[in-house]
């Protein structure tokens, strides 16, 4: 009898282990199934990802005037830069400015003539305006004074930085995607 009973016990066992493996596995199927809905809702909106880009048409900015659309909530200045206002860019001191940066940095490699950068003044957030200086036109904010060159960056006034870039690449030779690297 004793045998028996050990025999029973140890088919028992192997039973309960069993049962207990199966309901762990069916418990952490239920657990993971659960978390499904809340991890996808920590996905972008199909809003979110359509404003995450945006596509501007070019070929209507003329040489010397700027367009302005709107990113993320936020205001992009494209200029569509004349010979004038290269040659100033290109001719700044850079390290007399308090951001230093060089044009060649704040534009796309082979589209010169195009600048691209968010119209908010980095000192409160203004939003500046075309202002014509003795290099050509820059841009004036009028909430505090800060004064930006042909290439969006700061020359004088509050403002510590100089306007953003945002990422952008050329779609084609008169259409640029804002938002996204190529």
């Amino acid at each position: 009898m004793n045998k028996k009973l050990t025999k029973n016990s140890t088919k028992d066992k192997s039973r309960r282990d069993f049962i207990i493996l199966t309901t762990c596995a069916m418990a952490g199927i239920g657990a993971a199934s659960s978390f499904w809905p809340l991890i996808k809702s920590m996905n972008p909106s199909s809003e979110v990802l359509a404003m995450s880009t945006v596509e501007v048409n070019l070929s209507n900015i003329q040489e010397g005037q700027e367009k302005k659309v709107k990113w993320q909530g936020k205001p992009v200045l494209i200029r569509r830069r004349t010979k004038q206002e290269i040659d100033a860019a290109r001719a700044a001191n850079v390290e007399s400015l308090r951001d230093p940066e060089p044009d060649e940095q704040r534009v796309y490699k082979g589209k010169n003539e195009w600048l691209i950068m968010i119209g908010i003044c980095t000192h409160l957030g203004c939003v500046p305006v075309n202002h014509v200086t003795k290099d050509g036109n820059g841009w004036f904010c009028p909430c505090h004074g800060s004064y930006y060159d042909t290439s969006g960056r700061v020359i004088r006034g509050p403002a510590p930085k100089n306007m953003a870039i945002p990422n952008y690449f050329f779609l084609s030779e008169n259409v640029v995607v804002i938002g996204k690297k190529a």
